[in-house]
């Protein structure tokens, strides 16, 4: 698979191809004559672990806490 990054393309075609929604097509053309097609792919899906927001760093720790607790009091 050949692959362009946007990075080495002008400002302005980068833009372009950058703003394809799904399903567009983007035609390539040269000297009048159509050379390539470009369709807008969906974004990838996004998998569980993407959805799932880690819990704020205080809930984090309290957790940690209350099971550091439980443990302790179980060997005393």
């Amino acid at each position: 698979m050949k692959r362009i990054d946007l990075d080495d393309l002008p400002p302005k075609l980068a833009a372009l191809l950058a703003a394809a929604v799904p399903g567009e097509e983007l035609l390539l053309v040269q000297n009048g004559a159509v050379i390539g097609r470009l369709t807008g792919a969906p974004p990838p899906p996004r998998d569980a672990s993407q959805t799932d927001a880690p819990p704020p760093p205080e809930e984090n720790a309290k957790e940690i806490f209350e099971q550091f607790r439980a443990m302790i009091e179980d060997e005393f």
